[in-house]
């Protein structure tokens, strides 16, 4: 995929970035829809959900039902050496 444009943002202290309207209009991002937020070693990829594939969407519907059994301050701490 071609490079289309490079913008640079500033992170608020909430870890909130604005993408420029020009930007969201011409990706499909749109006030109100969900994104997709794939990381990297070495960078983030924001992308409309509505690209996302059927396995991706998978992932991601189990993402709520996980953080349920396993985001407690237990869990934590037993996997923070690993």
């Amino acid at each position: 995929m071609p490079l289309i444009e490079i913008k640079s943002a500033k992170i608020t202290d909430k870890g909130q970035i604005a993408i420029p309207k020009h930007l969201r209009k011409a990706s499909g991002f749109r006030k109100g829809s969900k994104v997709v937020i794939l990381t990297f070693e070495d960078h983030i990829e924001l992308r409309p959900m509505s690209q996302v594939s059927r396995k991706m969407a998978t992932a991601l519907a189990s993402e709520k039902s996980l953080a349920r059994d396993w985001s407690s301050k237990e869990e934590d701490e037993a996997w923070k050496g690993l």
